[in-house]
Order: structure tokens, then C-alpha cells, then sequence
């Protein structure tokens, strides 16, 4: 099975968390946490900065690991190394995705994850 290593950024502003919406793929209009692919010979916190910029045109902190998920999709196994973030920016522009929201955290039901992500909102509770 196909191995895929991607970093997820958890955006904290004012006790909310930023979730994105796919806007392309099998996957198209469930929602995530944002990041993308770590490539040969970068760490994950670089990735993520690298990531963050390239999708949503912001400069984030990496604040703090919160965990690691290994998850079976039908078509690939997914790691995904997770970072609490802050924004170092306030401009934030939608380059790959179709929709975006700050969701406190009772409100984080209201959206359709990916079952991944799902994982790590299980592991933030």
C-alpha cells in the first residue's frame, strides 16, 4: 500500500481552531485541518510552515506537537504528524481550498472531517 507523510497545522485564535474545506480530489468537500506533503530531507515543522504559506498565503508558529496519526484510507496509509499553530500574519487567502471556518470547540461537530482529522479532534478533547 501507498505511504503518505503529511503535517497538519491545528490554527488556535481566541479558544477557536481554523478547519478547511478539500476543493478537488475523491475526498472534495470534507473538511481538514490544513498542511500538505512533507518532502525528502525536510523536517516536519518546515513542511508545515512551507505548507501553510503555499495554501493559505499566511506565516504561522509552530507551537507544539500534539501527535502523530497512522490512518488506512482505501488507497494509501497516512501519516500525519500534528502541530498546535499560531498565525504570525492575519491575512489568510484560500490557494487550494474551497471554503474555511474558525470553529470553537463545540462547534466542531458542525463540519464533515476527514476521518483522520477526526482522530485528532478525539485526541484535542
Amino acid at each position: 500500500m501507498k505511504q503518505i507523510e503529511v503535517v497538519a497545522a491545528i490554527i488556535r485564535k481566541d479558544g477557536r481552531i481554523f478547519a478547511t474545506q478539500r476543493g478537488y480530489g475523491e475526498w472534495k468537500d470534507w473538511w481538514e485541518f490544513p498542511g500538505g506533503k512533507v518532502e525528502d530531507g525536510e523536517m516536519p515543522e518546515e513542511a508545515l510552515v512551507r505548507e501553510i504559506r503555499e495554501e493559505l498565503s499566511t506565516e504561522i508558529s509552530v507551537d507544539e506537537f500534539l501527535c502523530t496519526i497512522e490512518y488506512d484510507y482505501p488507497k494509501f496509509r497516512l501519516t500525519m504528524h500534528c502541530y498546535f499553530c499560531s498565525l504570525l500574519t492575519e491575512a489568510l487567502h484560500l490557494n487550494e481550498h474551497e471554503a474555511a471556518k474558525w470553529l470553537g470547540m463545540d462547534e466542531l461537530d458542525s463540519v464533515r472531517w476527514l476521518p483522520a482529522d477526526e482522530i485528532v479532534i478525539g485526541k484535542m478533547r
